[in-house]
């Protein structure tokens, strides 16, 4: 299952539903400012690693959403996070 395909089908969505960063900040509550700061940090690290296994098989935008969902979805599902930790610092409390 996809990271976007989780965060559906865990706020009661068809699983290949696109959401915006918008929609995302909407049902998750964490906000579009911290979003987009993962998604600027998904676009750089998609150009820093071009020949990553993933890279070869999305843009560079289809990266940066992925990690947005992945961010999200980890947050929500109380997940071990990887990436972004000062983000998720900053909204810690507001998810409890």
């Amino acid at each position: 299952m996809t990271n976007k395909q989780e965060f559906n089908k865990r706020h009661s969505q068809p699983l290949n539903q696109a959401n915006s960063k918008q929609d995302i900040a909407k049902l998750s509550g964490i906000s579009i400012k911290i979003l987009d700061e993962v998604y600027d940090r998904g676009l750089a690290a998609y150009k820093s690693n071009p020949k990553a296994p993933m890279s070869s098989k999305m843009s560079k935008y289809q990266y940066a959403m992925a990690r947005v969902y992945s961010f999200v979805n980890k947050l929500e599902g109380k997940k071990k996070l990887n990436h972004d930790l000062d983000l998720a610092e900053k909204i810690k409390n507001k998810l409890k």
